[in-house]
């Protein structure tokens, strides 16, 4: 099967699979604070993503691209959001373009229309350091995610089988791009192993992409005739995920993984995450009601973020995380059990 139509056939699996909610942020709570002594006008969501400073903790995730006509309107549409919003957005693994010219262009299109934004280049860990140059320059792009998917390439008919020397390719891209480099698993979470072991290469952000949201395990057992169904359920929630990785110190931490309105942010913003990216979400919306309305939900997310923000009695993204909260259900369970509690 072609690059192309694979594309096409996640975006359309996606859509139809939908996401689980099991993320484990419905396992956190707030601790009521009667007494803000704060106004919602002093609220600010500007914030800094490691060297990036961007003016919404809120970001589109890595979604699409090179799968021609229809990629490329998705990636326009979603470029206009991002421009129009002030959010920095990601564009789909480019390793499609890198192989095909032809391609180009539905990744292209995203510095376009968004000239000033803050834009993520994506390759696969399997990129050569040439591969992720190349990425990088394609977009004129502010930083480089690198995304890590042994469980989608297992399932994947046509995946990879080989996930030899993947931190000795990533280290080798961290010491030769001139942007900051993301390590991003897609939907299945990071461990506190996992992040610690990226950070021991020069990985200065991770995103965690945890598990409760887009699930490319059912993805690809949509395109096997045999299924591994075992993997449906395979994962780190973004809950725990967040803390586990949030136990690397000096780690930029990036939060993904179902996220659907603000209050998902700022539970990720409260659990350690520096900033939070969605995906699923917002392409079921505009998919649905199309770009208008798509921008006006991500202004709205804004607004309930900054309300949500005066009630917990903080001015600054930052300072979510040391607002008090209760955890319980799964996600105590797991963090009592790995002892990160």
């Amino acid at each position: 099967m072609s690059r192309k139509k694979r594309k096409l056939e996640h975006i359309e699996y996606a859509l139809k699979t939908g996401q689980s909610r099991a993320t484990g942020l419905d396992d956190v709570a707030f601790v009521h604070v009667s007494l803000p002594e704060i106004s919602l006008d002093e609220v600010r969501i500007d914030t800094q993503m490691g060297g990036l400073s961007l003016s919404s903790p809120i970001f589109i995730n890595a979604m699409t691209g090179g799968g021609g006509e229809e990629t490329e309107n998705i990636n326009r549409a979603l470029s206009i959001a991002s421009r129009e919003t002030g959010i920095a957005m990601a564009v789909g693994s480019q390793m499609s373009a890198i192989r095909d010219e032809r391609e180009r262009q539905t990744y292209r299109v995203v510095r376009q229309e968004n000239p000033n934004g803050v834009i993520f280049a994506n390759v696969g860990s399997e990129a050569t350091t040439d591969e992720a140059k190349r990425a990088i320059e394609m977009l004129e792009a502010d930083a480089l995610q690198i995304h890590i998917n042994p469980i989608q390439e297992l399932v994947m008919p046509e995946g990879d089988r080989d996930f030899s020397n993947t931190l000795h390719r990533i280290e080798e891209i961290c010491q030769t791009v001139s942007v900051p480099v993301i390590a991003k698993e897609v939907g299945f979470g990071m461990s506190k192993e996992t992040v610690t072991s990226l950070a021991n290469i020069g990985v200065q952000m991770v995103d965690i992409s945890g598990y409760g949201g887009t699930n490319f395990a059912m993805i690809e057992n949509e395109r096997r005739n045999r299924l591994l169904s075992f993997f449906n359920s395979w994962g780190i929630s973004t809950a725990a995920s967040i803390v586990e990785a949030s136990k690397t110190p000096l780690m930029t931490i990036l939060a993904s993984g179902g996220i659907q309105n603000a209050m998902d942010v700022a539970k990720c913003l409260a659990l350690g995450a520096d900033a939070v990216g969605v995906a699923g979400y917002f392409l079921k919306v505009y998919k649905q009601h199309g770009l208008d309305h798509l921008i006006n939900e991500i202004n709205l997310v804004h607004d309930d973020l900054r309300i949500i923000m005066t009630a917990l009695g903080v001015t600054k993204c930052s300072e979510l995380q040391k607002v008090k909260k209760v955890i319980s259900g799964d996600t105590y369970h797991w963090l009592s059990q790995r002892k990160l509690l």
